[in-house]
């Protein structure tokens, strides 16, 4: 086995590393860089997103051919790695979620005017998107409980319904919106594309969350008559939750790699502080308890990226790498949670306060565990895996 990555693949990595370190981790420490929100101000997000495009690191996960990339899975784990070293890494390089999982899905099954019409814009960085699926009384991990419903007109559907925590959605023009279209089991749910400037449909609120937000916030929105055309169906009506499964596959694998990045660079700046703060007459470093700490911490990043760097792997073989997936998720989630907790403690007030992003980091790592399927949903994914297939749960191989 060879971990070793491609030679074009590890330039591009650090590429994206020098960028990050030389022109996004420097924007960190002036309050003046960031939106109401927390997250990087728009006038600077439009500047560095120029200097992305310009060294030729724009939307690396889309072909060439639309401008991107055209990095395979274990490329772009590697690269959206080194993005999240910066708290406005990925955003930056339009690797960012939701756009990155809708692109990648509207890639795979869009026709091609759909992908004329809704995914080179989302590409180009002209316009956001959000993917509306979640409920307040319905569907979170399980798309089937999807109540929002779209009815059949003369040339289109009319759709009804609320959706929230809807990420993006503030600021959002173009949507994948999920809809129940009949009660069948496996083919009740159809996926439905729409621009924000359609009439039939409003955002509630933007919804208060414990951590930073992305650009757009996450919203509730209510359909009360919402009519979308025909031509704007995504794959087939009743393929609805073939497509979440689709997107939501690799979704949740970059997600994993983004958080690896942003674990590792809080472990960087607790691990600068600790080889040079004293405390009784030694440095924090070579505490054995404080040894103990780090090491723990830097153990669960890398077997994190193990099972992260497989499943990608799978992903490129062909296979669908739902057990993979989830067990990186699980774990990437835990691994980040406990490698910012731990930069938090060893900076003492100094991680408490915003004097560094670990703060901000602590705040946002508390989704991971629930964000595209809580940790609870995929142990039981893996659970009913493992009772279906046995020993052969352990097999080697892209479809193991």
């Amino acid at each position: 086995m060879d971990f070793a990555l491609p030679p074009e693949i590890d330039a591009i990595r650090k590429r994206v590393r020098d960028f990050v370190d030389t022109r996004l981790i420097p924007l960190e420490s002036d309050r003046a860089n960031f939106d109401e929100h927390e997250n990087i101000h728009p006038d600077v997000l439009k500047r560095m997103r120029a200097a992305a495009k310009a060294e030729g690191l724009w939307a690396l996960q889309m072909p060439k051919s639309r401008g991107g990339g055209g990095l395979p899975v274990v490329g772009m784990a590697a690269c959206y790695e080194e993005m999240n070293r910066s708290i406005f890494g990925p955003v930056v390089f339009n690797s960012a979620a939701p756009d990155d999982g809708n692109m990648i899905v509207l890639e795979k099954v869009a026709t091609e005017a759909q992908k004329a019409r809704w995914l080179q814009p989302i590409v180009d960085g002209e316009v956001q998107s959000s993917f509306a699926m979640t409920e307040p009384d319905g569907c979170g991990s399980d798309p089937s409980l999807t109540y929002t419903r779209a009815e059949k007109v003369q040339g289109g559907w009319r759709v009804t319904g609320r959706k929230h925590y809807i990420t993006g959605a503030g600021e959002s023009k173009h949507f994948l919106l999920i809809a129940r279209t009949s009660d069948d089991d496996r083919k009740g749910l159809t996926c439905f594309l729409f621009h924000a400037d359609q009439p039939g449909w409003r955002i509630i609120r933007r919804i208060p969350i414990m951590g930073p937000e992305e650009h757009g916030g996450h919203c509730e929105i209510a359909f009360d008559g919402l009519e979308i055309p025909d031509e704007n169906v995504l794959m087939g009506v009743g393929d609805g939750l073939k497509l979440t499964q689709i997107r939501l596959g690799t979704a949740r694998l970059t997600h994993c790699m983004r958080w690896l990045g942003m674990g590792r660079r809080a472990l960087e700046i607790a691990m600068e502080r600790i080889a040079v703060r004293e405390s009784f007459g030694q440095k924090l470093i070579d505490r054995e308890s404080v040894q103990g700490l780090v090491g723990q911490a830097a153990m669960e990043l890398e077997i994190g990226r193990l099972l992260t760097m497989k499943a990608a792997w799978v992903l490129d073989q062909g296979g669908f790498a739902r057990k993979e997936v989830s067990m990186a998720k699980i774990v990437v989630a835990d691994a980040l949670h406990k490698s910012v907790d731990t930069a938090l403690q060893l900076l003492g007030a100094r991680g408490y306060s915003k004097d560094t992003p670990v703060e901000w980091m602590y705040r946002y790592a508390r989704q991971a565990r629930l964000v595209d399927g809580a940790s609870e949903v995929h142990r039981m994914v893996l659970a009913n895996f493992l009772r279906r297939e046995g020993r052969e749960f352990f097999q080697w191989g892209a479809h193991g």
